[in-house]
């Protein structure tokens, strides 16, 4: 099976079309972009000869299997839903949605349209988190008992729809390791907000604040993710990423984007001595690309952790081969809710907001 794919929205989704181009499993490509200077230079650039105005118009046209939506944030949920009854499967950039009636009206659209829906979360397809993974499997780091999320960065400057845009509505690159990690989804949450957001920065959401700071409790077990999202207000240079503590082990974000992570061992208690020793190590993992096809490869030296054709693969794996995609409706929800819940729990003063299950 060959797959035909549509993506829409050319700024940040501009990468991913030469990764459709090079799978082996995808026919043709087609670009849309609201700003037809740049779908021009963008098909220009890679030698595509369908492009599209809106997304209508390609949803009109006929003999396209997919379609892969970069859009900005408040088209989402109309857009996937558009997407799945016009009989296409479709993945979306993050988040699934902003208000949980959404996150319902999206699970409800996947099962009736029964096509795929992927949340391209690039989190947990980073050459970090494949990492992390290696090493809970192999028994290094031991039992789980701790997560630490940051995404700090600055919005000033953004296209105004990001205007007072709430951080913890984009609570996933942070969360979801943690949720993939130790297969399980929050069962409540307390959140504070700090830093009231100025009148200048008030957006269509209304009062907020500039940081939002989360206390995730995670169900089936005693473990929190403790997870910082700030926006707006907030004097520190960008920083998205995830640390994973065991009994045993600990792998930690670093510090400055770019630096290498760092390791920890616990080692055994020595005679005489309080404390354990711990021994450090920097490490700098590898994009996972034993996992990909060899057209791929190339890719995983690029942004978001190399995740991005991990992601592709992924999603035109599942349509190839007529399964659920790891990122699906119900997982998408189970991992953007906890954000919706926690600022609601910020603007509540910190109350506990229990979130809904999305299991089956």
């Amino acid at each position: 099976m060959s797959v035909d794919v549509i993506v829409v929205g050319l700024g940040f989704g501009a990468a991913f079309v030469p990764i459709y181009q090079a799978h082996p499993e995808v026919g043709r490509v087609a670009v849309v972009d609201a700003d037809p200077t740049r779908t021009a230079s963008v098909a220009d650039r890679l030698g595509i000869t369908v492009r599209f105005a809106s997304l209508e118009d390609a949803l009109s046209a006929p003999g396209w299997d997919a379609v892969h939506l970069l859009t900005p944030v408040r088209f989402h949920a109309a857009q996937v839903q558009e997407v799945l009854r016009s009989g296409r499967h479709c993945a979306s950039a993050v988040p699934m949605a902003t208000t949980l009636e959404d996150l319902d009206a999206l699970i409800a659209a996947q099962d009736d349209a029964r096509r795929n829906y992927m949340m391209m979360e690039t989190a947990v397809y980073s050459r970090e988190y494949f990492h992390a993974k290696e090493l809970l499997e192999t028994g290094k780091l031991g039992r789980l008992t701790y997560f630490k999320g940051d995404h700090l960065q600055n919005l000033d400057g953004y296209p105004e729809y990001w205007l007072g845009y709430p951080p913890m509505h984009y609570v996933t690159h942070a969360l979801s390791p943690a949720l993939a990690l130790a297969n399980t989804r929050v069962e409540s949450v307390r959140c504070l907000g700090s830093s009231r957001l100025t009148p200048d920065r008030i957006g269509v959401a209304g009062e907020g604040f500039g940081t939002e700071a989360g206390l995730f409790k995670l169900a089936g077990d005693d473990l929190v993710a403790n997870v910082t999202m700030s926006f707006f207000q907030l004097g520190r240079s960008y920083l998205e990423g995830f640390s994973v503590y065991g009994d045993e082990g600990a792998l930690e974000w670093p510090q400055l984007e770019g630096g290498p992570m760092k390791q920890f061992k616990l080692e055994p208690l020595a005679d005489g001595r309080r404390g354990r020793p711990v021994t450090e190590v920097d490490v700098r993992p590898g994009g996972a690309t034993e996992l990909l096809p060899e057209a791929l490869r190339p890719f995983t030296d690029g942004g978001h952790g190399g995740s991005h054709p991990h992601l592709v693969h992924e999603f035109v794996s599942s349509i190839v081969e007529a399964r659920t995609p790891r990122v699906d409706a119900r997982t998408a929800a189970t991992w953007t809710a906890p954000g919706i819940c926690a600022h609601q729990s910020a603007l509540r003063g910190g109350a506990e907001v229990q979130v809904p299950d999305y299991g089956e």
